[in-house]
């Protein structure tokens, strides 16, 4: 179980059954009222080096801004739901775009308001209507802090509508046994175990991510895979053939017939150069300007001739490897 350094926490959570759960269950460790988990002026004015530690502190609070945002890849909307950030410290996240180096894990415990809205907008649809409830967390992980997607998929009721999420993380027990009647599709992120050792810090393992797909498979969920990001390291091309290849070998066949692909290719920002150079100095350089360039805001793609190759390439070896499974987009 994850245990904090520090809580900082709005004094509002104390209305809350959540709130009040998770003062209890962390009764032990100290704590600072804040008044806004938006702006706390002693970890904006922390060094980039201290990132890691950063990560070690919880902030608790409410989500004052429920704007979905139009989507049209697995889900129709993107929903700010009950967690942003990680205690995990992906090299590329791009919440660190959002956030810089506050991106740590925020839990906001008004999530009854929260799964109010997505079911009566599902409701008042015409149409089914998909909902991305882990865009701005990882909801498997906030899962062992705060049981709150075991709460969700206990509480979501609508004919109407579904909800997804990625993970990176194994720890699917708690939802296995669930009446999600067929309402969740849960997606599994991977990456070559070589870069999920150098780049994905505090995430799980490949095996234990393609066991959890199994049992997820298993348990009637609808399961997708991502491939993402795609990281053009130097031997990228043999990484991810390997990648397909133990996907092939240890993916069960139930799993094997029913998954789909999302295939992302890794961008990169000028945030997070300046963050890892000083948090991570020891790690790899993920920023090669040979094969990278800008794309506004500061951030970098791979330069086009590089991304078509790649695209063609992974188009190859997806169709080599799982000929009958569905590739959503290639983005």
């Amino acid at each position: 179980m994850f245990i904090p350094d520090g809580i900082y926490y709005e004094e509002e959570i104390k209305n809350y059954k959540l709130g009040k759960e998770l003062l209890e269950k962390y009764k032990n460790v100290p704590k600072k009222i804040i008044e806004n988990h938006n702006n706390i002026e002693e970890m904006r004015k922390k060094e980039n080096s201290e990132f890691a530690k950063m990560k070690r502190n919880l902030i608790i609070g409410t989500r004052k801004t429920h704007k979905y945002v139009e989507n049209h890849k697995v889900s129709d909307y993107l929903v700010p739901y009950t967690s942003s950030g990680c205690i995990a410290m992906c090299m590329y996240c791009y919440l660190v775009c959002n956030y810089n180096k506050c991106a740590y894990l925020r839990l906001f415990v008004n999530r009854e308001q929260m799964l109010d809205k997505i079911t009566k907008t599902a409701n008042k649809s015409e149409q089914n209507l998909t909902f991305e409830i882990g865009s701005n967390s990882d909801l498997i992980l906030e899962n062992t802090i705060t049981n709150n997607l075991v709460w969700t998929i206990e509480n979501f009721n609508s004919d109407k509508g579904m909800l997804t999420f990625p993970t990176k993380f194994d720890m699917v027990d708690p939802i296995l046994n669930l009446n999600h009647k067929g309402k969740v599709i849960a997606r599994m992120s991977v990456n070559p175990e070589e870069i999920i050792n150098k780049v994905e810090f505090g995430t799980s393992r490949l095996n234990a991510r393609i066991e959890a797909i199994n049992k997820l498979v298993e348990a009637g969920y609808k399961v997708g895979i991502l491939i993402a990001p795609i990281i053009l390291v130097e031997n990228w091309k043999i990484l991810y053939e390997n990648l397909l290849k133990q996907l092939n070998e240890k993916l069960s066949t139930k799993a094997k017939k029913q998954v789909f692909f999302e295939l992302i290719f890794m961008t990169y920002s000028y945030v997070h150069r300046m963050i890892n150079n000083e948090a991570f100095p020891m790690a790899i350089n993920l920023y090669n300007p040979e094969i990278m360039t800008g794309r506004g805001m500061g951030k970098y793609a791979y330069k086009q001739t590089i991304r078509e190759e790649g695209e063609k390439y992974m188009d190859e070896i997806m169709h080599k490897y799982f000929p009958n499974n569905k590739i959503l987009y290639i983005s």
